[in-house]
């Protein structure tokens, strides 16, 4: 078990994902999150169903919810806390990114900078 963990999720988020995985009605195992180039600060979060970890990927798990996270992704999601949470105006997963070093006003992309590969270096140790 000696692998880090890319990033953890409060429990809030793990019933999230758990709830989406039991109402999909197919083969889904989790949810995969990735980061890709768009929106007015550069990039965006991706989030969809997961059948199963493609090879490369990260699997994230408490309480039984599972979060793949795709390879491209790993530099920029490195330390990040995924938490769910519900307001009067929205309602979806939040990203506690200490890679995020600026975000659009409407909170819909981010600018991320990659975290230091040499912080993963020793991950596999």
């Amino acid at each position: 078990m000696g692998r880090f963990a890319v990033m953890t999720m409060t429990d809030a988020a793990a019933e999230r994902v758990r709830s989406i995985v039991s109402t999909s009605g197919g083969s889904a195992q989790g949810i995969r999150v990735g980061v890709k180039k768009g929106g007015c600060a550069g990039m965006e979060y991706t989030i969809g169903l997961a059948d199963a970890a493609k090879p490369g990927e990260d699997v994230v798990e408490h309480d039984g919810a599972r979060v793949f996270v795709a390879p491209e992704a790993v530099l920029f999601l490195l330390g990040t806390r995924m938490d769910y949470e519900e307001t009067v105006l929205r309602s979806g997963f939040v990203f506690n990114n200490p890679n995020q070093t600026s975000a659009c006003g409407c909170g819909e992309s981010v600018e991320l900078k990659p975290a230091d590969a040499r912080k993963l270096e020793t991950a596999d140790a």
